[in-house]
C-alpha cells in the first residue's frame, strides 16, 4: 500500500509549504485540495502550482474538488455541475487521475431518490471523462443520503459508469453505520481511492466530521481494515486526512514524519 498525504491535514501551511514540508519528510504521493489551490492562485499561476509538485518529486494521486451536492437529487445540481467542470479542468492540468466529492447533505430523502440520483452520477462521470479523469463519491458517516459502504457500492453498480467509483475513508467507515463484514462485498476496481485516519477513543455520539487522529493513535482496527481492502482488490494509494487544529497548524515536515512512521507500522502489521 502506498502512503500519501491529504492537504487538509496541513491546511494551515498553505498549498506550497504543506507540499514542500511533506516532501522533505519523504512523502511522495499527495492529494491537493481546491481551497488551498485557490489561495495559491490569488498570487500565482496554475502552471506554478504544478511546478511545486514536480519540483518536489510529488505525484498527485487525487484531488479534492470541494464541490458538494453532486450525488443526491437537489435543485442546485446544474450549478454544482458547472463548478465541478471548472475543478476538473484545474486538477487535470495538475496531473490528477482522480477527483472526488463527499456526500455531506442533511436533507430529507425517499427511497425513490436513489434511482433519481443515477442520472446525476452519470452526468458527473461524463464531465470527469471529458478531462481524462475518474470521479469518486465519498460516503460520509452522518450523511442523510450516502453514509455507508453498502449504499456507495449499490450506487456504483447501478450507475455502471467506467469513470465513477467509491472513495473509502477509514474514519467514515469505522465510526459510521457500515459494518466490517460489508467489506466482503467489495469487488476489484470499485474503490477508486482511500483515506487513512484513526477514530479517537471517545463515545461515538460525540464524534463529528473532524474527529480524527493520526493512524495508530486511535481505536479503529486499521491493520485489519487495510488488509481487507487489499484482499478485496484495492492496490492504490491511501492518503492521511486530518482536520483538528493541532494537526492543521503543526509543522508539515514534523507532522508528516510522525504520520509516515506510524502508518508504515500499521502497514507492517497488516502484512502490506
Amino acid at each position: 500500500m502506498i502512503l500519501g498525504m491529504h492537504q487538509y491535514t496541513s491546511a494551515g501551511a498553505g498549498y506550497r509549504h504543506s507540499l514542500e514540508g511533506w516532501a522533505k519528510a519523504g512523502i511522495r504521493h499527495v492529494e491537493p485540495v481546491a481551497p488551498l489551490l485557490d489561495d495559491f492562485l490569488k498570487t500565482d499561476t496554475l502552471a506554478n502550482a504544478k511546478r511545486v509538485l514536480t519540483d518536489n518529486g510529488l505525484t498527485i494521486v487525487s484531488g479534492a474538488v470541494s464541490v458538494m451536492n453532486l450525488w443526491e437529487p437537489n435543485p442546485a445540481f446544474e450549478e454544482k455541475l458547472a463548478a465541478f467542470r471548472h475543478r476538473c479542468e484545474q486538477f487535470a492540468t495538475l496531473g490528477a487521475p482522480i477527483v472526488y466529492s463527499p456526500c455531506v447533505t442533511a436533507a430529507k430523502f425517499a427511497p425513490g431518490d436513489y434511482a433519481k440520483s443515477i442520472d446525476n452520477i452519470r452526468r458527473v462521470a461524463e464531465v470527469a471523462r471529458e478531462f481524462g479523469l475518474k470521479v469518486g463519491a465519498e460516503f460520509v458517516r452522518n450523511s442523510t443520503f450516502l453514509a455507508s459502504l453498502p449504499t456507495a457500492l449499490r450506487l456504483h453498480r447501478d450507475a455502471a459508469h467506467p469513470n465513477f467509483g467509491v472513495i473509502f475513508d477509514c474514519y467514515h467507515f469505522w465510526s459510521g453505520p457500515s459494518h466490517f463484514e460489508d467489506m466482503d462485498s467489495i469487488r476489484p476496481g470499485e474503490i477508486l481511492h482511500a483515506h487513512l485516519n484513526d477514530t479517537p477513543a471517545m463515545p461515538r455520539e460525540l464524534l463529528d466530521m473532524q474527529s480524527r487522529v493520526v493512524p495508530g493513535d486511535g481505536v479503529a482496527p486499521l491493520a485489519k481494515i487495510l488488509r481487507k481492502l487489499v484482499d478485496r482488490g484495492y492496490t492504490g494509494p491511501i492518503t492521511v486526512e486530518l482536520f483538528w487544529p493541532q494537526f492543521q497548524q503543526a509543522d508539515p515536515f514534523t507532522l508528516a514524519k510522525s504520520i509516515k512512521e506510524k502508518s508504515e507500522a500499521i502497514f507492517k502489521r497488516a502484512g502490506l
